[in-house]
């Protein structure tokens, strides 16, 4: 009989060799979807019942042909959150991530009881649902353009309602084109911070990995000619939307460190403080700044 351990190192052989990046992770994730538990419940040594092996097996199978682990789970883990996710919706990366801790780091710094924040290109809803869990007392406004995400992020939404009611904030959907600065005019020189992960791919340019080639919608992934086409339109907003001091962030393609910082100093009353930020792996990821007095509106 074959036991939990040697059950995963089969599963993370079959998924080497198909190429996944982490496979004994993601073979005893999968193990640990199939079982109902968690992986640091997987008792090494136990043995597996057939009916789990029949079930790992065929998950390893989907796995192998690189349709996103997320899909398969049904859920992308980002901070401190458990988000729904699946076919129409951007999976949220790690990387993602920092954008998050450098926007909570500031709100936090602020030290204000309330804040007013912004979420465009939402997706799935991982930033505006990390930051409202995370800074107590925070208004989040969130805008998908694509209907299939927004139902996805209206369900992240009622999923964590818990949590938001307990930290006093909360986040609101909209349906509708980021780029749009009529959306959410009512808010115009009131919020004090923007994020986004809008799509930033170039055109022609055709992404690396399968799962996201294959699996992620087209719509967050591709931005044009240059890959900053929904990228200027969102910087516009952003800009009529802060207040003087107030914090923007913008995710961006690891050839983009030098070309998004530029793309917001052409304003040049609108922005100060523009810093670039790496990732996990030192390749640059984000950009930063502040909202100076003046600037479009």
């Amino acid at each position: 009989m074959t036991t939990n351990a040697e059950l995963i190192r089969e599963g993370a052989t079959v998924l080497a060799d198909a190429g996944v990046g982490s496979p004994e992770p993601d073979s005893a994730t999968l193990l640990a979807f199939v079982l109902g538990a968690e992986r640091s419940d997987i008792l090494p040594f136990t043995e597996v019942q057939p009916e789990v092996a029949r079930k790992f097996n065929e998950l390893i199978t989907r796995r192998a042909t690189r349709e996103p682990l997320q899909h398969i789970t049904g859920v992308a883990h980002f901070r401190y959150l458990t988000l729904h996710v699946g076919p129409g919706v951007f999976v949220p990366r790690p990387e993602t991530e920092l954008l998050g801790d450098a926007a909570i780091s500031y709100l936090k710094n602020r030290g204000a009881t309330q804040n007013i924040v912004v979420e465009l290109c939402a997706g799935s809803g991982a930033l505006a649902l990390a930051i409202a869990t995370e800074v107590p007392g925070t208004e989040v406004h969130a805008v998908e353009l694509s209907p299939e995400a927004h139902v996805w992020l209206t369900r992240n939404i009622a999923a964590h309602a818990d949590q938001l009611k307990s930290a006093g904030s909360s986040v609101t959907a909209y349906l509708g084109d980021a780029g749009d600065t009529a959306i959410l005019k009512f808010l115009n020189g009131r919020v004090d911070a923007v994020v986004t992960n809008p799509p930033y791919i170039p055109q022609d340019m055709i992404p690396r990995d399968p799962e996201a080639r294959d699996h992620d919608p087209s719509l967050a992934l591709f931005g044009g000619h240059d890959g900053l086409d929904v990228a200027r339109r969102v910087a516009r907003v952003a800009s009529a939307l802060l207040k003087p001091g107030g914090f923007v962030g913008m995710e961006h393609a690891d050839v983009q460190g030098e070309s998004v910082p530029a793309m917001f100093a052409e304003e040049e009353a609108a922005w100060i403080e523009l810093v670039d930020n790496k990732d996990y792996n030192q390749l640059p990821r984000f950009t930063t700044g502040i909202r100076a007095k003046g600037g479009v509106q």
